[in-house]
């Protein structure tokens, strides 16, 4: 993720292995200048061992090789790249290597063609890796990445963390309440397509050189224009050197220089938000059941996904002009205040995100135009239709970009066998484009459509209003918020299906097969189909913390499991009662105020006739006092009032913690008040 990352085989990061994901654990630290230059100088100078012609291959040699067979100069030209295999004479220079020009060199190689790539730095990823953390990858793009080469494909699914086998969908930033529940799953299998994954970007850019060979990659060689005079394409590099081939595909990102030399100078569009990204150590109790949620508010939004490893990767998007700067207090302090009263599972992940680990960028994108290049050059990926992050698919469009742009050319290449003429390089350039065009512009219409809906969420009336805010107090539900869940109950199934699994029947070669690995629970369609049935499959222990600003005096409680032993809050303690007694000197509290038991994956709380009640208040809900003798439903962060002076309260949180000495990771502190103790119910 940091810009200082290496990608480099002799030079591999840290992984903790998990059962479930098998994920890479990326690092969090960014490392200083100087010990990353280190890194880079070894690394161009190493060997690495290359497993498919086992042998070892010097690469800094190899980009000489190609340095020399492709620079012009006066007195030489190009000349052949002395590659093993059976090539189709057709040289393809690209400009970027991130994941679409490096996908589309793999694509291209394997067709046999020759392939150079021109990198300004390797082992930033552009310089915008820093920025853009883990990279989902849908079933689309995993099958075109199928179609191109399964061995990589493998690869990468292998080192990725599944999502789609769980619960996907939007929720309520304040309640955290289900809206809309995604089932990515069922369309994927049903096609016999790979599940959806998430993957470090650092750990699918060395999958991918390892495939490419970086022989053909040369690093520190940024592309600033062209040449086409119709027969050649020549690269103009910063360094002042320049390179010849028969064609030029762009992949060089949203702030490309191949785009802007076709089509002269534009600006890219701000999208309203300012994104702050960063990634946790921490593992939610659902993570069994829930693979990534969007959080809805009004000029605002969260979204959270697992990454494997025991780490969350999150986005707080915030409707701000762009170049905005934060202050002294720091970025998460400013999280913490923009996302102020939302659920739990977005504050803790904030409280459990180092400052320095947390990144700000604007979200900008790029309109897609009909044209996508001229005469030898094109472009591919962000260069052409960068998008907002909101649908996942930016980078799964320019590996469907890639596999279709080298089917094409192959197409062309065979065309040009039979009579023996010179392959025409023009139209299978404008026949890429134009079988790319509709499907990416309704895609990129929708990453746009699903940041308005995200942001403009109001779930009740009031919100937004400012002088008429009073309104949120009667719970109203806002008319827009039903409209829009009855359109997008309907009408999201469909667009899912399509995005993720609509360009499956036009990959040629690939085998339709689904994966033992690709499995979900058995619990999958109820979890879906019944909130109550997802509450109670959540992990981890529940815990009653104290809430509000007086609770020097008040404990942590941790409530059994065991139905035989339930709960007592009272003013006296009974040595004899069979479970947990918690006595609370107050006048608010009876002698057996209330009992809070467990029963079927759901905890109760029953007010035993008390004298000023007991209470439960819903966050960002109403609140409501609790019928005596009634055993009552509570939920995750609801807050749990006993009396009615609201100073004996508490918080209802699940937190899964695992124990160190177990090799595993603690993934929530409780942090208790002074002098306050937690109180362990009887082993």
């Amino acid at each position: 993720m940091a810009s200082t990352s290496v990608f480099c085989g002799s030079i591999t990061t840290t992984t903790t292995n998990f059962s479930r994901t098998n994920f890479p654990a990326p690092i969090s630290k960014c490392l200083d200048d100087d010990f990353a230059a280190s890194l880079s100088y070894r690394c161009s100078l190493g060997a690495q061992f290359n497993g498919q012609q086992n042998k070892r291959v010097r690469y800094v040699r190899g980009a000489a090789v190609v340095a020399d067979a492709l620079e012009v100069s006066p007195a030489t030209k190009s000349g052949g790249s002395g590659s093993s295999q059976p090539e189709k004479k057709l040289r393809v220079l690209v400009a970027g290597g991130g994941i679409g020009g490096l996908v589309f060199a793999l694509a291209a190689k394997r067709k046999g063609f020759e392939v150079v790539v021109f990198e300004k730095d390797l082992s930033a990823i552009r310089g915008e890796g820093q920025f853009r953390g883990p990279i989902q990858i849908q079933s689309n793009a995993l099958a075109a990445l199928e179609a191109i080469d399964m061995d990589v494909a493998e690869e990468v699914m292998k080192a990725g963390c599944i999502t789609g086998d769980r619960i996907n969908g939007l929720v309520d930033g304040v309640s955290g309440t289900w809206y809309i529940k995604f089932d990515t799953f069922t369309p994927a299998v049903e096609r016999g397509l790979p599940v959806t994954r998430l993957s470090s970007r650092m750990t699918l850019q060395q999958i991918l050189v390892r495939a490419v060979g970086e022989d053909v990659i040369m690093n520190e060689s940024n592309v600033v224009g062209f040449n086409d005079d119709g027969n050649k394409v020549t690269v103009l590099l910063e360094n002042g050197k320049s390179y010849e081939g028969d064609l030029l595909v762009g992949a060089d990102g949203i702030w490309s220089k191949v785009r802007k030399s076709l089509f002269g100078p534009k600006e890219a569009v701000y999208s309203g938000y300012t994104c702050y990204t960063g990634i946790a150590d921490f593992v939610p109790a659902d993570i069994e059941s829930v693979g990534s949620r969007v959080f809805l508010g009004h000029k605002q939004y969260f979204v959270s996904a697992d990454v494997g490893g025991g780490k969350m990767q999150w986005y707080g998007f915030h409707k701000e002009p762009p170049g905005g700067v934060d202050g002294p207090a720091g970025k998460k302090q400013r999280l913490l205040e923009i996302f102020e009263g939302w659920c739990d599972n977005v504050i803790d992940l904030l409280h459990a995100t180092d400052e320095e680990a947390i990144l700000r960028r604007d979200i900008y994108d790029r309109t897609p135009t009909w044209e996508w290049g001229k005469g030898r050059v094109t472009l591919l990926g962000d260069s052409i239709h960068a998008m907002q992050p909101n649908m996942g698919q930016g980078g799964c469009m320019a590996i469907e970009d890639s596999y279709q742009l080298a089917l094409e050319l192959d197409k062309a290449w065979q065309k040009s066998i039979d009579p023996g003429t010179t392959v025409d390089i023009v139209s299978p350039l404008k026949s890429y484009e134009r079988k790319r065009r509709l499907r990416v512009a309704v895609i990129h219409g929708m990453a746009r459509m699903a940041a308005i809906v995200a942001s403009t969420y109001k779930a009740y009336l009031g919100v937004g209003l400012g002088p008429l805010s009073f309104l949120t107090k009667l719970r109203i539900p806002h008319p827009g918020r039903v409209g829009m869940r009855i359109f997008i109950d309907r009408a999201m199934p469909l667009m899912l299906s399509w995005v993720s699994c609509g360009n499956s029947s036009k990959l040629e070669g690939r085998t339709v097969c689904c994966r033992l690995s690709d499995k979900a629970s058995d619990q999958l369609q109820k979890w879906f189909e019944d909130d109550d049935a997802l509450e109670r499959a959540l992990g981890g222990e529940w815990f009653l913390r104290p809430h509000g600003d007086d609770t020097s005096a008040l404990q942590t409680i941790c409530l059994s499991r065991d139905e035989d032993k339930p709960c007592i809050i009272g003013r006296v303690f009974h040595d004899d009662f069979p479970g947990t007694c918690i006595a609370i000197s107050s006048s608010q509290i009876s002698e057996q105020h209330a009992r809070i038991s467990y029963k079927d994956g759901a905890y109760f709380v029953t007010d035993l006739w008390s004298e000023h009640g007991t209470w439960i208040a819903v966050n960002g809900g109403k609140r409501y006092r609790v019928p005596p003798n009634l055993p009552t439903r509570f939920h995750p962060s609801d807050v749990i009032e006993f009396g009615a002076d609201k100073k004996k309260v508490w918080k209802l949180l699940i937190a899964s913690l695992k124990s160190k000495t177990r090799g595993k990771v603690t993934v929530l502190q409780i942090t208790l008040p002074p002098n306050a103790t937690t109180t362990q119910p009887p082993a």
